[in-house]
């Protein structure tokens, strides 16, 4: 969610961590580049050190100031850039940081040692030894360290945002009609429109969508970062998604325009309708707190679709009540449900049985590592259910990682994803 705290102080309170990271970070470069034997090169790497924090500092007090005199919509990329240069250029410093205060207090509990403690210098010979001081080690050390991320990010931020990658999943079920049996659903989540720079990357998402020949296509939520408007450029490019069954969607936290200062609630209203207009132009099925019945050779299948349904401070716009009215209890069930919360706070518990539910909404946070069986991102904190697909008492549910980013325009070990879920019946004879 958007913070409520004001523009200007939030660019104040970045240029202030950035200036105080900056300051005590130059410590590893002044200790790095003392020993240098040209001068130009020790003055180069100073000064190059200083021109990046200089360039940061002016871009973000621009925006500010630009930001101050005319509102600037939270999906425009001067925002977008500010946090990117952010990312891009402290983590990597906020790396070297607690390396430099442990040597600082090893320094300092060396001082008071040998002040108070009465060590006896004449054993200290460690920089006799030593070919480099353990501060010219440490400050080395750091900056090999701090390269990691910085590199991770720029990758991040230049190929990994779209970097679409699909999974598959195969999934049975004893009580799935037969004339479904083979179902292949595509899902993708959190497109997040106004945050795209690239049109021919997001072209070739949408090729990788098609070509997995689906028999139909869910999308399940913010579709856009604040404004209907953002999908003005790309609405053409979405549109070109099409399954035999059909392309149905719902809405997420960021569709409703709560996270933007409107003139007016008639302004607001007016942006939720134009958003709902754009699904119906692509061709999408947008289900608000509603169900489609599917037919198949005599047979039925259920596709129900609620708003966002979060804990606070998310809304809870979400009806599953409302939106189940016509779904027969036995009729196989497949929800869209745009925020992973939902299934553990209403679904499961609910008396009528849902057998597969698709959300999104966490993005794994953008930000994580996936290798192998090794799987971890921040976000897990606080979503314990934040990508992939769970089981429990008999009923699935599946993250989607997300299309677009929001804040960040980048991702670092967890990239853009297009799902690809199989249905089976367990048992086809029966």
């Amino acid at each position: 969610m958007i913070s409520k705290v004001p523009t200007f102080l939030r660019f104040l309170i970045i240029i202030v961590i950035a200036l105080g990271i900056d300051i005590y970070a130059y410590q590893a470069v002044k200790t790095i580049s003392k020993d240098f034997d040209s001068n130009l090169l020790r003055t180069s790497v100073r000064r190059a050190y200083w021109l990046s924090t200089l360039f940061f500092l002016v871009y973000t007090t621009s925006v500010m100031i630009f930001a101050t005199l005319q509102p600037i919509k939270e999906s425009s990329p001067l925002y977008q850039y500010v946090f990117a240069f952010f990312i891009l250029l402290y983590a990597p410093k906020l790396v070297i940081i607690p390396i430099l205060l442990f040597e600082d207090l090893f320094r300092s509990g060396k001082f008071i040692a040998k002040k108070y403690l009465y060590v006896n210098k004449k054993h200290d010979i460690s920089n006799k030894i030593n070919p480099i001081t353990r501060k010219q080690f440490i400050s080395q050390s750091g900056l090999v360290l701090a390269s990691i991320p910085f590199f991770g990010i720029l990758h991040g931020i230049t190929v990994g945002r779209y970097n679409f990658q699909v999974f598959h999943h195969d999934l049975s079920f004893e009580d799935l009609p037969i004339s479904f049996s083979g179902l292949k659903i595509v899902q993708i989540s959190d497109i997040h429109a106004g945050s795209f720079n690239n049109q021919k990357a997001v072209a070739k998402g949408i090729d990788l969508i098609l070509v997995q020949k689906p028999d139909i296509i869910f999308f399940t939520g913010d579709l856009v970062n604040n404004l209907a408007e953002e999908m003005l450029e790309l609405k053409t490019l979405f549109a070109r998604l099409n399954a035999p069954l059909g392309v149905y969607s719902i809405v997420g936290n960021h569709d409703y325009g709560d996270y933007v200062r409107w003139e007016s609630l008639e302004a607001k209203t007016a942006n939720f309708f134009q958003l709902q207009k754009v699904h119906q132009e692509m061709g999408w099925h947008l289900l608000m707190n509603e169900a489609h019945i599917i037919h198949k050779n005599g047979a039925e299948i259920a596709i129900v679709g609620v708003e966002n349904w979060g804990n606070p401070p998310f809304p809870q716009y979400g009806d599953l009540k409302k939106a189940l009215t016509k779904v027969d209890t036995n009729m196989f069930t497949i929800l869209l449900s745009h925020d992973p919360t939902h299934w553990d706070e209403i679904v499961l518990p609910y008396p009528q049985k849902i057998h597969l539910t698709l959300s999104g909404h966490t993005h794994g946070m953008q930000f994580g590592v996936e290798l192998g069986n090794i799987r971890w991102s921040p976000v897990s904190f606080k979503y314990p259910r934040w990508a992939g697909l769970y089981e429990e008492s008999n009923q699935f549910l599946h993250v989607n990682r997300g299309f677009g980013t929001i804040g960040f325009p980048g991702r670092v070990g967890i990239f853009p994803e297009i799902t690809v879920i199989t249905l089976h019946r367990k048992n086809q004879s029966s």
